[in-house]
């Protein structure tokens, strides 16, 4: 679960959009290792930073119990590198949406100036083929959402808050009594 690419929610619609910030450190290895002699953060996490944005904004449409993926990259444009220092403010929208995938355009921000922007296709996968297949164990991924503030910031479209889910809370407990 350490490999997300983003730090933390700062706003969150459920269905709508969501707009996540990631810091970018020099402590991080594959801003200083991702091409030697230049120190940047690659623009391959910043697709990944806004694919899990837009992959917790249409997971959380169902209770986070539907196994989002991301399907293809339609189009992405970047204007220029962030570097160590820069925030990147990540914003998505949901565009479409239909039975097994859905649509999201995404920009990558630094401060005011456009930094890149990206169209991603999402697929669900399909439950008789991938019935007992878990991405994520269950009560690590409710910690993990918790620590991205999800849940402080999110709401529904009528300002009502987002709520953990009863099946995140309850894998919760049942890792904490076996000792997790």
């Amino acid at each position: 679960m350490r490999w997300f690419w983003i730090d933390r929610f700062t706003e969150f619609v459920s269905g709508q959009s969501a707009t996540a910030v990631k810091s970018v450190s020099l402590s991080e290895e594959p801003v200083d290792e991702y091409a030697p002699g230049r120190t940047f953060f690659p623009p391959s996490l910043i697709i990944e930073g806004l694919a899990q944005t837009g992959g917790l904004l249409l997971s959380q449409m169902t209770d986070f119990k539907d196994r989002v993926v991301l399907a293809k990259i339609t189009n992405s444009k970047f204007y220029f590198e962030a570097y160590p220092g820069d925030t990147l403010t990540y914003r998505v929208k949901l565009r479409t949406q239909g039975g097994n995938g859905a649509v999201v355009q995404g920009t990558s921000h630094v401060g005011d100036r456009l930094q890149g922007e990206i169209d991603l296709m999402f697929a669900s996968l399909d439950d008789e083929r991938f019935e007992n297949v878990e991405l994520f164990e269950p009560a690590q991924f409710c910690r993990m959402i918790r620590i991205l503030r999800l849940f402080e910031v999110g709401v529904y479209p009528d300002g009502s808050p987002v709520q953990i889910p009863e099946h995140m809370v309850q894998a919760e407990w049942a890792y904490l009594k076996i000792g997790g």
